[in-house]
């Protein structure tokens, strides 16, 4: 039960449950309630160090380097006029992202949610612009034959 404020007291106020004080001294809050104000995130699973941590920044973070520097190249591939080979590089490079995440404990930045959330939707993403691509025209690779039935049936009702 909270102890009442006097004007007398020089005791604070409990105001919520408190337990056993932290290192500091502090008394921690026993609540299961959220704060009303977030001091920090938790880390995403598996957002640790790629690497040691005496290793320097961009060994530590090799896989979201990989990832994005295939994409950069794709890009710049898509910029040349190259527009299906860059786009199934993106792609291949979110396919690379998704199995980097679920093969290595800990991927560095590449973790942004838990490994189910980030595994699908990489792999999602990287499979849809693998699949546009080829189905890009002119002379698309992939040939769906339903996809035409249907647009030519939306189209003329």
């Amino acid at each position: 039960m909270p102890a009442e404020d006097t004007h007398d007291s020089a005791e604070p106020t409990v105001r919520d449950a408190i337990s056993a004080p932290d290192a500091e001294g502090r008394p921690k809050r026993a609540t299961r309630r959220f704060p009303l104000f977030t001091r920090d995130t938790a880390r995403p699973e598996g957002g640790g160090r790629a690497a040691s941590g005496d290793a320097p920044a961009p060994a530590r973070q090799w896989p979201m380097l990989a990832v994005t520097a295939l994409v950069a190249l794709g890009l710049l591939l898509t910029a040349f006029d190259l527009f299906r080979l860059g786009t199934l590089v993106v792609g291949s490079a979110l396919l690379a992202g998704a199995a980097l995440r679920w093969v290595l404990p800990g991927v560095g930045m590449l973790a942004v949610r838990s490994r189910f959330t980030d595994i699908v939707t990489y792999g999602v993403l990287g499979l849809a612009i693998v699949l546009l691509a080829m189905m890009a025209q002119p002379k698309p690779w992939l040939e769906i034959p339903f996809l035409g039935d249907t647009l030519h049936f939306t189209l003329t009702n």
